[in-house]
C-alpha cells in the first residue's frame, strides 16, 4: 500500500453520499462508484447528488467519480462499503479484480439475504479478504443530520487498532467524532438488529401505542440485542455504549429512521410490499429480520430469547395481524 492510502466510497444513497462528505474534508481526492449513470452525470454538471442528501455541494477537483465498480477498486487502497445488503451480493458479483489486498470498512447495517452472512464475514469467505483487513463503521448517526453538519458521533470497529485510528482520522471532522473499538462481531450484528427494533417501534406506533410503551419496548430491545449478541460473539463489551444502545435509540425514534418508517406502515394497515414501494430508500430492517430470526433458530435450545424479533418477524413474513401480535407481545414485556 502506498504511504497515502488512497479511499473510495461504494454506494450512491444517502449514507454512501454522507460518508463521501466526511471524506472530503479530510481528503484531496475521494473515489466513488454508484451505479447509476443518471446520477453520475448529474453530479458531474451540478455537483451533488439528485436524489440524496442533495443539499450537500461537492468540490468536483475531490471526487473521482465511476459507474465501473471495477475501475474504483483498481484504483484505491481502502473502500468503504455503503450499499444496501440487499443489493450488495449483485453489485459484488461485477467484480473482476481482486479484493484480497483491499482493506474494507462496512458502514451497511445488515445481512447479505443471499448467504445469511453478516458483511464482514461474506468478504471473508467469497472474496478471500483477512478478518484483519476488515472493519465496521456504525453510529448513532443519520446521513441526513451529517449533511446539516450537526454534530454526530461513530463508532469505528477492527480488530487492527491502526486500521481503525486511520479511518477515524479520514472521517473525523468538527461535526464529527469517532470512537474506536474492538468489537467487530457484536457491532455490526447490533447495527442489523437496531433496525428491527426500530421496525418493532415503528408498528408500535401505526397501531396508535403511545411513548410510555415505545420507552418499555426500547429498554426491552437493549436487553434483547445484549442476549442476541452475546450468544453470536462472547466478549466483554458494555451494551450501554453509543454503538449499541445510542445507535438502537437514534434507529428507534428519529424521525429520518427509515426502519421506523417501514414499521409505521405496517402498524398502520399498509401491506409489506405497498410499504417497500411507496419508500424511496430501502429499509434494512425487513430483509435484517428473517436472517436474524433463522440465525437464531439454527442454534436450537441455545437460541436466545427473542419475543420482539419473533414478533417482528411474524408480521412481514408470516402475515400475522399487528395489533394482535403486539397484544400478545406487551404480555411478554416488562
Amino acid at each position: 500500500m502506498s504511504e497515502k492510502p488512497k479511499f473510495a466510497v461504494i454506494g450512491g444513497g444517502s449514507w454512501a453520499t454522507a460518508i463521501v462528505k466526511m471524506l472530503c474534508e479530510n481528503l484531496d481526492e475521494v473515489g466513488w462508484y454508484m451505479r447509476s449513470k443518471s446520477s453520475l452525470d448529474f453530479i458531474k454538471k451540478h455537483g451533488h447528488n439528485p436524489n440524496y442528501l442533495s443539499s450537500v455541494e461537492f468540490n468536483l477537483k475531490q471526487l473521482k467519480l465511476s459507474n465501473d465498480i471495477n475501475e474504483t477498486v483498481s484504483n484505491a487502497d481502502c473502500l468503504i462499503f455503503a450499499i444496501p445488503s440487499a443489493f450488495l451480493h449483485q453489485e459484488l458479483e461485477k467484480l473482476t479484480v481482486s479484493l484480497e489486498d483491499k482493506i474494507i470498512f462496512s458502514a451497511i447495517k445488515g445481512i447479505v439475504p443471499e448467504t445469511s452472512l453478516i458483511v464482514g464475514d461474506h468478504f471473508n469467505t467469497f472474496y478471500k479478504v483477512p478478518f484483519n483487513n476488515i472493519g465496521v463503521i456504525s453510529g448513532p448517526c443519520h446521513a441526513e443530520e451529517v449533511a446539516l453538519e450537526r454534530l454526530s458521533y461513530l463508532t469505528i470497529a477492527s480488530a487492527d487498532a491502526e486500521k481503525a485510528k486511520m479511518i477515524a482520522e479520514v472521517l473525523s471532522s468538527d461535526y464529527i467524532k469517532c470512537t474506536i473499538s474492538d468489537d467487530v462481531l457484536g457491532t455490526e450484528y447490533a447495527a442489523m438488529l437496531k433496525n428491527i427494533y426500530a421496525v418493532a417501534a415503528g408498528i408500535a406506533h401505526g397501531l396508535g401505542y403511545g411513548d410510555n410503551f415505545q420507552s418499555v419496548l426500547m429498554s426491552n430491545a437493549i436487553r434483547e440485542m445484549k442476549k442476541y449478541v452475546k450468544k453470536v460473539h462472547k466478549m466483554k463489551r458494555d451494551i450501554n455504549d453509543s454503538a449499541y444502545l445510542g445507535d438502537l435509540l437514534v434507529t428507534g425514534y428519529s424521525v429520518f429512521s427509515r426502519n421506523r418508517l417501514f414499521g409505521t406502515m405496517i402498524g398502520k394497515g399498509y401491506t409489506v410490499k405497498s410499504a417497500q414501494l411507496e419508500m424511496s430508500m430501502v429499509a434494512e430492517g425487513y430483509y435484517a429480520t428473517k436472517s436474524a430470526y433463522f440465525l437464531n433458530q439454527q442454534k436450537g435450545k441455545k437460541k436466545a430469547k427473542t419475543p420482539i424479533i419473533d414478533s417482528v418477524y411474524e408480521i412481514l413474513y408470516e402475515n400475522k395481524d399487528p395489533r394482535k401480535t403486539f397484544k400478545k407481545l406487551t404480555e411478554k414485556l416488562d
